[in-house]
Parts: structure tokens; sequence; C-alpha cells
């Protein structure tokens, strides 16, 4: 028996998009239909009389209608817009999926598909198993009514019965940490109580597939937490998840593999921290590894010339870094004229632009050595454990110090994605939740038990 509980096959989604023509047609009222249509039989007997009496007449200026006798005036331009098209992929029963993508790449619309909430132009999807879907927080809540009625309510709107309802009331509330306001009508909370309160519902579903659009997005940070401590609680108890945000360490840390759609096709299926790494290197311009020749002029002046700069992990290219390796930067550059005590340096900043830290040739013996003719590498060493998530630009420099001079600089020489999945030790632990900091490193530590 196959294990593929979601089979999707050639799926495309078409809208239907209105353009007013200028100088297009006025806002017509419901009473001006009316009147029209009144008219249009007498209009129609008028028009019959006057072609009778008159067999041959000259062209007319405009386009007549038999329902009018007014210039017909073009209504509004219409262009059809694919929001999905040749979409394919399969998921497999206890799979967790990511799904990334900028705003308008199609993630909500496949996601609406996928729930039945709206119908495909084309193409053919097959799902096994009861489905929960939380796209839209709080959706069938009602102001009016108090957070228990609403709990009953939305619980019921998302396929959950009344008695797994009550089975699961005291949970739902905890988590919601609302009890004190439960009999207040959900108008009078805040926007944070709504948003708990609604997730929790959503939560606690037991379908063999969920599907969550962006609740990560909402809610204060001890709220995302407890989120995120919920979904890797779904993924250790087998069930099939599909997860789309915006917030890609979290999609590498809680998903297998990720889906990466683009202007409504698919980029990219595959493991997670690799298709969120290319995903991320599409957006930033720069990838791990960077080489000058005579087709491209290198950076430098007529001392020094950069000739490659690459990231490497397990010697490999690394666009993407899992937090458990080791890295190492390797600068090649060529020393065009000897004399000159040339020492590179690399800068390492991250995604906010904020200077991570420097790296420079300290240990090596040429650091008060001239440099003579020919090609140079120069190797900087990063432990593991060491970088935080995301995406890290790396700049070059070589310069001399006595006196000051940078004879070679290029700001975006290279850059990778840190990610972070379930193997190896981190500093990580079991909190689930966003880590801050630039640098997130390793250090021993150790308590011990004073008798008193």
């Amino acid at each position: 028996m196959s294990d593929v509980i979601i089979s999707v096959e050639n799926l495309g989604k078409r809208y239907r998009i209105s353009h007013q023509n200028p100088g297009g047609m006025r806002y017509v009222a419901l009473r001006d239909v009316i009147a029209q249509k009144m008219k249009a039989p007498f209009r129609f007997l008028r028009k019959t009389i006057s072609q009778q009496d008159h067999k041959t007449t000259r062209p007319q200026d405009h386009e007549t209608s038999p329902l009018s006798s007014s210039p017909v005036v073009s209504g509004p331009s219409t262009e059809d817009f694919w929001a999905l098209r040749d979409v394919s992929f399969e998921v497999r029963r206890g799979e967790v999926v990511g799904i990334i993508g900028r705003n308008g790449a199609g993630k909500s619309t496949l996601l609406k598909i996928l729930s039945r909430i709206t119908e495909p132009t084309e193409g053919r999807v097959r799902i096994k198993g009861r489905v929960g879907s939380l796209l839209e927080v709080g959706t069938g809540f009602h102001p009016e009514l108090t957070g228990r009625e609403n709990i009953f309510l939305n619980g019921a709107i998302l396929g959950m019965t009344k008695a797994e309802i009550k089975r699961k009331f005291d949970e739902i509330v905890a988590f919601s940490e609302v009890e004190k306001f439960l009999d207040t009508p959900v108008k009078r909370y805040s926007s944070g109580m709504y948003v708990r309160l609604a997730f929790a519902v959503a939560a606690h579903l037991e379908p063999e597939i969920l599907i969550v659009d962006e609740v990560l997005a909402v809610g204060d940070a001890q709220f995302q937490k407890k989120c995120l401590q919920k979904m890797e609680g779904l993924k250790t108890h087998g069930r099939t998840v599909l997860f789309v945000s915006h917030q890609i360490p979290a999609v590498t840390r809680l998903c297998q593999s990720a889906l990466w759609l683009d202007q409504g096709r698919i980029q990219e299926i595959g493991q997670s921290d690799r298709t969120c790494s290319h995903y991320l290197a599409n957006g930033a311009g720069a990838a791990a590894r960077r080489e000058w020749d005579a087709t491209r002029p290198a950076p430098g002046n007529e001392w020094v010339r950069l000739e490659c700069v690459e990231a490497l992990a397990d010697g490999k290219p690394a666009d993407s870094l899992e937090i458990t390796c080791p890295l190492k930067i390797c600068v090649h550059y060529r020393v065009l004229k000897p004399g000159k005590v040339l020492i590179p340096n690399i800068h390492l900043y991250g995604e906010d632009g904020t200077l991570l830290f420097i790296l420079h040739d300290w240990h090596s013996g040429w650091r008060s050595k001239p440099k003579s003719t020919g090609r140079y590498r120069t190797i900087f060493t990063v432990p593991s454990n060491f970088f935080s998530e995301g995406r890290v630009t790396v700049k070059v420099i070589i310069s001399t110090y006595q006196p000051f001079q940078v004879h070679l600089e290029e700001p975006d020489a290279i850059a990778f994605s840190v990610v972070e999945s379930n193997e190896g030790i981190t500093s990580r632990g079991d909190y689930a939740g966003h880590i801050p900091g630039a640098v997130r490193p390793l250090f021993e530590s150790h308590t011990e038990m004073i008798k008193g």
C-alpha cells in the first residue's frame, strides 16, 4: 500500500482580472438598469419603424444596440492571471513539508485548493485522510459570542466534533491563557488574546493532514515559541503537515523537505536546508563560491588581484551550512609585484547588515614578511556551533598596515546560509523558539550541587 497521502498532478489555478478602461463607463445603479429595461421595447420598435422608412442611410458614427439608442461604451477589459501553473508533487504520510516563496508566489492559493476552499482550473489533487486547515487565525469567530462559545463554534467550523471539543476544552483554555476572560465576548479581547484563543482551538485538531499558513507571523515572542513547540509535537506524532512561513529558520528546523514556489511554478523541491539556501541565495545575488578570470575584471590594483573566494564545508562549497559544521573560507589571490606585506582579512555580515566579526591572517608567518610574486591562498576557519541561523555575507579586503593602504576590497564577495536541523548537539537544547544574537557558540558549562 502506498504511503503517499497527498498527490498533486499538473495543478493550475487561473483568475480573471478586470481593468477599467480610461474614460470607461460611469457607475450604474440598479434604478438605471431597471429604467433601461423598461424603455428597451419602445426603443426597439422605434428603430424598426425608422429602418423601414429609410432603406438607405449614411453610416452611423457609433454602433448601436437593439436595446439602446445611445452609443455603446466598452466595459472594463479583462486578462487571465495564473496564480499556479503546472504544479506537481507528492507528500508521504508523516512528512512535514515547508512551502516557501515571495509574496504573490501562489502559496496561499495552493493551500486553499488543498483545503477544498477553491477549485483548481486544471490538474488533479488526491488526498487521503482528514484535513485540518489553519489558513487565517480566527476564521469563524463571532465578536458577540464569548470565548467559551467561540471555542465550540470555531472547533465545529474546523471539523471537530462536540465530543472532541469537550474532551480537549481544558487543554485549549490552558494553551490560550484566557481563562479569566472565558465568558467575556471576544469583541472585548485584545488582538493578542484573540489570536491565542484562535490558534489554541486549531492547534488541538487531530487530523491526518494539517495545513498551516503563516501562524508564526502573529502574536508575541512567547506565543510564537508555543506555536513552534506545538508544531514540533505534531511532527513527533507522525502527522503530515504542510507549513507555509516566511521565517526560513523555522522551516529548516521543523520540515524535512521544502517546496519553493515562484510566480506560480515550482522552482525547487527537496531537502529543506538546501532548498531554503537556494531560495535565499536567489534574492541575495551571491553564492558560496566566486571566481574571477580574464573574462571579468578582478578586484585589486597593480600590486594584488583577487582570483577566487569560497566558503567550504567538508571540502565542498557551502551554500547551506549546517550549524554543527565547521567552516573554511578560502581567499585565492595573485601578487603581481613583490615587496609589500599584504595581509588578507574578511568581514562577515548578518542579514540586517550588522558586522558579525572580522578575521585577519594573524597567525601566519606572512604577517610580517613581504610576499614575492605568485599565487597565494589564505584559509580562515570558523568552528562549529558558532554562527546563528540566517544569511551571512563576506567582504574581502587585502591591505598593508605600515603604512595602512587598502589594495583591494570586494564588499559582497560570497554569501551562505546557516541552517539548523534536529541533528547533532547545539546550544538550542529542547527550546523551539527564536534565539537572538549575531553569533551562537556552544561553550562548555558545569553545574554541581554543593551540600549546605
